[in-house]
């Protein structure tokens, strides 16, 4: 493992950081980065993302032909190290950019590359990512929501739900079911559907946080042309794997209060001196350069050129957990003002009630702690499989 930049790397850590400086104000140390990306404005985002694309640092690894700038997945770490130490807007288009068009660029026709890929990388366009049902929990493949042939259009009914930014996407992928006669995962397929299109309704999920990044998305005879279909029919889980696998990288990490802040607020609070404190606090440190370690690790793979694995999952096993105890502690601490959600008027802005409230909600995006476990057992370890009684029933019979 290697901790230092290669002299080419450094190189272009150097250009990232000084048009990052050019274009915009380092973040406030004390403030949370996921807090920080929730209030950003959609104009302020688009804007951003505009002066990206203009100057290749959207997608560093796509081709120069797509927009990019036929970079290596170690440049595009580097940049995204350099673009969180600034108020960056890039919330709006991490779904799309990072999972919903690299999925079109691997499995749409030429036309639909054409029509799509450059508006969604300048900022023009937003896409969600329509996957989760209220009755398929974490079984993906265990999707109701039914396509069915019409002449030369799929008309399409049933429900998503959980779909982060639907509320102010203009198109999104969906995975639908168009043949219950085969084991669920043999009778799917994609689409790319217009989220303005008739029978499409969109209803913002109202969260504890006070947030409402999620929505519930209904489809009542929804017509898609074939033409915006991804993949062969039946197909939908080889399309679908490549989507996961991009929106495990990208929901890995954790944006929200680490060991650090919760020491210097205990600090400020004059609790740093408690003894449990502090074995919690050293708990915390330990799994932070752990993690840490692991994403160098990954990082050295990057820059050798060659392919992280499936180990990947434990980063989000991780930090999803380390960040939801952080931040119960921290509420703990501060007993009855605890209770105080109001970022004006309660200790530390607020910033660990708000993400203690979404945390739970980290440990189920991208893949439950449950699943990511399995993965873990099964594809780095070397574990038996789970025992699978579905595994070669028709969906119809399940």
């Amino acid at each position: 493992m290697d901790f230092n930049d290669t002299p080419e790397e450094a190189e272009f850590r150097a250009e990232a950081r000084a048009f990052l400086e050019q274009h915009l104000e380092p973040k406030n140390a004390s403030a949370i980065r996921g807090r920080e990306a929730r209030k950003q404005t959609l104009e302020k985002a688009k804007k951003w993302q505009k002066v990206k694309a203009e100057n290749r640092f959207a997608q560093i690894t796509w081709p120069r032909e797509m927009g990019g700038r036929g970079g290596t997945p170690m440049q595009q770490v580097i940049w995204n190290q350099e673009e969180t130490k600034f108020d960056a807007p890039i919330g709006p288009f991490a779904i799309g950019l990072g999972m919903c068009v690299p999925t079109v660029i691997a499995f749409g026709s030429d036309a639909h590359k054409e029509r799509y890929v450059q508006k969604a990388l300048h900022g023009e366009e937003i896409w969600c990512q329509l996957f989760s049902e209220p009755s398929a929990g974490s079984d993906v493949a265990g999707l109701k929501t039914k396509a069915v042939k019409d002449g030369d259009d799929w008309v399409i009914n049933g429900q998503k739900v959980w779909t982060t930014g639907a509320q102010f996407s203009d198109f999104g992928i969906v995975l639908t079911r168009t043949d219950p006669n085969v084991p669920k995962h043999k009778g799917l397929t994609m689409f790319i559907v217009d989220m303005k299109a008739p029978g499409v309704e969109v209803r913002p999920i109202h969260q504890a946080s006070g947030g409402r990044e999620f929505n519930e998305v209904y489809f009542t005879d929804v017509r898609i042309p074939d033409s915006d279909r991804l993949g062969e029919p039946g197909m939908g889980w080889k399309v679908a794997l490549v989507t996961l696998m991009n929106e495990r990288l990208a929901v890995g990490g954790s944006p929200g209060p680490d060991w650090q802040e919760i020491m210097d607020y205990a600090r400020d609070a004059g609790t740093l001196s408690n003894s449990a404190f502090r074995e919690k606090l050293a708990d915390w440190y330990v799994a932070a350069q752990g993690y840490k370690l692991t994403k160098f690790r990954t990082q050295t793979a990057l820059s050798r050129g060659e392919t992280p694995g499936p180990e990947n999952s434990i980063g989000k096993i991780i930090t999803a957990n380390h960040l939801q105890d952080i931040c119960n502690s921290a509420v703990e601490m501060q007993d009855h003002y605890g209770l105080i959600v109001d970022k004006d008027k309660a200790p530390a802005d607020a910033i660990f009630q708000e993400s203690l409230m979404w945390a739970p909600g980290l440990r189920i995006a991208g893949g439950t702690d449950e699943i990511l476990k399995n993965i873990i057992a099964e594809r780095v370890l070397g574990l038996p499989q789970d025992v699978r009684v579905d595994k070669d029933k028709a969906f119809s019979e399940l």
